[in-house]
């Protein structure tokens, strides 16, 4: 199958040859050359133009966008909007906020565009671990391209499978359709917001473990403890053993003072728009509200649980801190 791939940055350019390992055609564009020129060389269809990439895509074509959410997507679906034709289909992969899937799947309708979110979870892993991918969109469309999808999902793999699944279920895969547009950013949302919280309680119980020698302490309770073998350790058997845990047991092997790291944690957005949609549904969340909180006062003072939070952002996103 053919797909146009917009932006090549992180993830966009790692799924685009994710893709070609499993035989699909690449169109790609960038604004920079450079990142267009290393993918032709790997085998895709360079174009220089939002135009060209459209010319140089079958019908009925499928258009990737992998942009940061906000006013260059916005911008870019404006642009393709005027230059596909009625049957094309658009997708974002990037972390758009539902609602604005909502009314951009509304607003492409009227040109008879069919529009696709897709919720995109692997980070810089997924070219060899696969794309975790929450969808919404019209049902006939996302079987359409359900071969995109499942060449860039992880498979079932050495997972075990959940009782009572098929194996060929597509969330087994590790791809949904969850529903109609914004569904699928909405899925994505909760689960970074989830994250946020798993991130902060890793970080927190690993500052109390490297501080549990404090001279504060009654001498008999003080423990000289290697917070790198603990989390090693933990990978091994445990109940909270998991990718995060992976990327926390890698970062304190390098360096268990975190030294490179400043600690100043950024949030993306998800997490504050998590929030929000809890205060909309009028449902308790105490621990992803306290987990954005966290990030917010980190930029006003950090800790050794702030450093963890960067290097696990790092791990999994490639996201570097902010500069000051």
């Amino acid at each position: 199958m053919q797909l146009g791939m917009i932006g090549l940055g992180r993830m966009g350019a790692n799924i685009v040859r994710r893709l070609m390992r499993a035989s699909h055609a690449c169109v790609v564009y960038d604004k920079d050359p450079h990142a267009v020129a290393g993918l032709a060389k790997e085998g895709a269809v360079g174009a220089d133009s939002l135009a060209d990439l459209v010319a140089k895509l079958e019908k009925p074509r499928a258009v990737w966008i992998m942009l940061p959410a906000g006013e260059i997507t916005e911008n870019t679906l404006n642009a393709l909007r005027d230059l596909l034709e009625p049957g094309d289909i658009v997708i974002d992969g990037g972390n758009t906020f539902y609602k604005d899937d909502i009314r951009r799947g509304r607003a492409l309708a009227e040109r008879k565009l069919h529009y696709v979110d897709v919720g995109t979870s692997g980070g810089v892993w997924g070219l060899e671990r696969g794309y975790c991918m929450m969808i919404g969109g019209d049902k006939e469309t996302i079987d359409h391209l359900d071969p995109i999808f499942a060449a860039m999902a992880p498979g079932v793999g050495n997972t075990a499978l959940t009782p009572g699944r098929p194996k060929d279920d597509r969330a087994a895969q590790g791809y949904i359709h969850c529903g109609p547009s914004g569904s699928g950013h909405f899925v994505k949302m909760i689960h970074n917001g989830i994250e946020y919280g798993l991130m902060q309680a890793y970080a927190e119980g690993f500052d109390i473990l490297r501080h549990a020698n404090s001279d504060q302490l009654p001498q008999e309770q003080r423990f000289d403890l290697d917070i790198a073998d603990i989390a090693e350790v933990w990978r091994r058997g445990s109940v909270i053993q998991s990718w995060l845990l992976d990327l926390t047991s890698a970062a304190l092997a390098g360096d268990a003072d975190l030294k490179e790291y400043s600690g100043t944690v950024a949030d993306s957005g998800e997490g504050r728009w998590t929030v929000m949609a809890a205060l909309e549904e009028a449902v308790p969340a105490d621990v992803l509200s306290a987990s954005l909180y966290a990030r917010f006062r980190s930029r006003e003072r950090e800790s050794f649980a702030d450093k963890l939070l960067s290097a696990m952002r790092h791990g999994f996103g490639g996201h570097v801190e902010p500069k000051p």
